[in-house]
């Protein structure tokens, strides 16, 4: 099992950066396939990006692409979402979620263990 703890979010500018962390308990953190989702008021949670046990890769969604991206550290059992040219439309709770399984996915009902979230907002 898993339990996480996002952390990182808050109020940045249209264009502007931030960097989410999601530090995760559990000596089993390395086997796990690691996502981050998110989820605007009045909106389904939706698919963000995905990174894989070592050598499995990663995966981004379109709206993403060129602008995020996903790594893991699993030394300090952490995946990290970096965000660049932030856009309002990325404001959202953003979630950190584990799959027990080495491989990354965009599917939100094959992740069995979930953050509480956190907050980013971009202003225009």
């Amino acid at each position: 099992q898993v339990q996480s703890v996002e952390s990182g979010g808050g109020l940045v500018q249209a264009g502007g950066s931030l960097r989410l962390s999601c530090a995760a308990s559990g000596r089993t953190f390395r086997s796990y396939a690691m996502g981050w989702f998110r989820q605007a008021p009045g909106k389904e949670r939706e698919f963000v990006a995905s990174v894989g046990t070592v050598g499995r890769g990663t995966l981004l969604a379109d709206y993403v692409k060129g602008r995020f991206a996903i790594f893991r550290d699993d030394a300090k059992g952490t995946v990290y979402l970096q965000m660049n040219s932030l856009k309002p439309e990325d404001t959202a709770v953003y979630y950190c979620a584990a799959r027990d399984s080495n491989w990354p996915s965009l599917e939100v009902n094959w992740y069995a263990y979930w953050g509480q979230g956190t907050q980013v907002t971009v202003s225009s």
